[in-house]
């Protein structure tokens, strides 16, 4: 046993103790065995579910349902055209964006 293993959330303050409240006391401390003294970076919620969004866009996209999928997914139509538009592009033809 190591004295990180006796740590408890009275010994935490400030940042350190909402990261252990919100994830528990045990995945703290293993944040602290592989990471301890390193800064680490939390996505954003928006950039950590792009991808997965983008894919859902389209798999969806049919050619004509972009303000369908704009409502749907809260974006403009000409962003459902940019992520669609590698869709739409024939083969060897280049974006002009």
């Amino acid at each position: 046993m190591s004295l990180l293993d006796t740590v408890v959330l009275d010994d935490l303050s400030g940042e350190q103790l909402e990261i252990a409240e919100l994830i528990g006391i045990e995945n703290y401390r293993k944040l602290v065995r592989h990471f301890g003294g390193n800064q680490i970076r939390i996505l954003q919620e928006d950039t950590l579910i792009k991808e997965k969004r983008d894919n859902e866009i389209r798999k969806l996209y049919n050619g004509r349902n972009e303000l369908e999928l704009s409502r749907q997914y809260n974006l403009s139509d000409r962003t459902i055209r940019a992520i669609t538009a590698k869709l739409k592009r024939i083969d060897g033809q280049t974006s002009l964006f």
